[in-house]
């Protein structure tokens, strides 16, 4: 069975196929898990400094009132 050529033949074209496939795999997943993962900085600069704000004072509204009924 090993002294035939076409053993050793379909055996090399199998590991290069596999190794491609494992190859092509990999850069796809990689791809997909890019996609999912949305940019940290992106939307931070669209946001006006105002509404940070407001969003801020109401955010520390929220803490005192939850502080005050804690206490």
């Amino acid at each position: 069975m090993f002294a035939r050529t076409d053993f050793w033949i379909g055996l090399a074209v199998g590991v290069v196929a596999g190794a491609f496939g494992y190859k092509l795999m990999e850069e796809h997943s990689q791809k997909c898990i890019s996609t999912l993962q949305p940019p940290v900085a992106q939307g931070v600069a669209e946001v006006p400094v105002d509404e940070l704000m407001r969003q801020k004072e109401r955010l520390e509204d929220l803490i005192a009132e939850r502080q005050s009924i804690g206490a």
